[in-house]
């Protein structure tokens, strides 16, 4: 290959990994950095959905007046780390400002491309490796406790159906035929064909990596402390341990993009949207599909061995701890869902979701550096849209002309926005 490139990617999540494996059957090197290693972050601890139908942000219409009664309910999905607020503020209300039907209906136009079609994405991915076991196709199910609950979620589901979502409405009846682990647990719901789920993420990614470094990848454990640049070129890659020249730089590092980005002349607007999870290891319950708790917003995902509740939005950056309302939050809904589920232990995590403040993600080049390219912001769909950005990502890199519209995601939108 006469255009064969050595490029450096940061950041060994879905979505590092699967730029690397597209760029390197493109027929390029590739050396993939972190400083933990594969699936060390949100990759492992996600709600392992591969959501077709994610195409509504958080920032819908009516979000503002509901915020002050989710601060401080115990039973609300939302969390702030108060001492965080002052740094917060900024992001938080270029966030908020997207909280109108205009703005929602511009990202779930952008968020369309990215998850449409994930399942089969994946699976290209995937194809012949050992990761491909880990990838089961499902309905998602979204459950209310009646019709009239359903009714309140009328606007995204009208949003879904612009997009070219489809799903089957159950009532109780219904749906105990449907799942009978659940009957009588759910009173509506939703079920939205052709999505899928990761039985294992973090054991997914990390044999998506160990098949990249088979093929003659270089995967190193190492932290990334400078980035040399010459003029408008990036030229290497220093690191606490080595030094990597490159032709090309991708900067995928989820939450952790921000300050790489503003180093390549970025504004990402970027922040972390910090997630929870409790896993209950054999439990005596689990649902057929993956299944939202449409009003407790909490996302049950039957896993190898596990029955994983994933979701909660905390404000707090990338220092501090997890608050343990968090754990209990999600423990205390599970068992009033699920009152007779028995279970050996329970496993605990917290991690940070990369969250632009417009919810769409950044994907292509930009900044100073004509060589530089990103991957990150992915907020709720970082696992169902990550095959999709790093196919995207190798074909711009490698010349390959896209048929979507890729400024829409353009990583220098927000420093554009400024300068105007």
């Amino acid at each position: 290959m006469d255009d064969r490139k050595h490029i450096v990617v940061i950041g060994a999540g879905i979505v590092g990994v699967s730029t690397s494996i597209w760029l390197q059957r493109a027929g390029h090197k590739v050396t993939l950095l972190d400083s933990e290693g594969p699936a060390s972050g949100t990759s492992y601890g996600n709600g392992g959905i591969l959501t077709t139908i994610g195409v509504i942000p958080v920032t819908v219409p009516g979000l503002l007046q509901k915020i002050p009664k989710m601060l401080f309910s115990k039973n609300e999905p939302l969390l702030l780390q108060w001492s965080y607020l002052p740094k917060l503020i900024p992001w938080l209300i270029r966030y908020l400002s997207n909280a109108n039907k205009k703005d929602t209906e511009r990202i779930s136009k952008a968020l369309g491309p990215m998850v449409l079609d994930s399942v089969e994405q994946h699976k290209a991915l995937s194809e012949g490796t050992d990761a491909a076991k880990y990838i089961h196709d499902c309905d998602y199910v979204y459950a209310y406790d009646n019709a009239e609950a359903a009714l309140t979620d009328a606007y995204g589901w009208n949003l879904r159906h612009q997009r070219g979502c489809q799903w089957t409405e159950m009532d109780q009846a219904a749906f105990n035929d449907y799942d009978p682990a659940f009957k009588n647990r759910v009173g509506y719901a939703h079920v939205a064909p052709n999505n899928g789920y990761i039985s294992d993420p973090g054991a997914y990614v990390k044999a998506l990596a160990k098949h990249f470094e088979d093929e003659g990848g270089i995967l190193l454990l190492e932290e990334v402390s400078d980035l040399e640049i010459d003029g408008e070129v990036v030229t290497a890659v220093a690191t606490d341990k080595d030094r990597h020249m490159c032709d090309d730089l991708v900067v995928t590092a989820g939450a952790w993009s921000g300050k790489l980005a503003k180093n390549l002349g970025i504004d990402p607007s970027l922040e972390s949207e910090r997630g929870y999870h409790v896993e209950f290891y054999n439990p005596s319950i689990v649902p057929k599909s993956p299944m939202m708790l449409a009003a407790e917003k909490i996302v049950l995902t039957p896993m190898d061995g596990r029955l994983r509740a994933a979701g909660i939005v905390e404000l707090g950056g990338l220092e501090l701890g997890p608050q343990q309302a968090g754990f209990d939050l999600l423990i205390r809904q599970v068992k009033k869902k699920l009152p007779e589920l028995s279970y050996d232990r329970i496993e605990t995590w917290m991690g940070h979701r990369p969250a632009t403040s417009d919810s769409i993600p950044h994907i292509g080049s930009g900044g100073k550096c004509k060589n530089a390219w990103f991957g990150f912001g992915h907020h709720h769909v970082g696992l169902t849209a990550g095959p999709k950005t790093g196919r995207i990502l190798a074909d711009c890199i490698s010349g390959v002309r896209s048929n979507l519209d890729l400024s829409v995601y353009s990583p220098d939108r927000f420093s554009k926005n400024r300068q105007s």
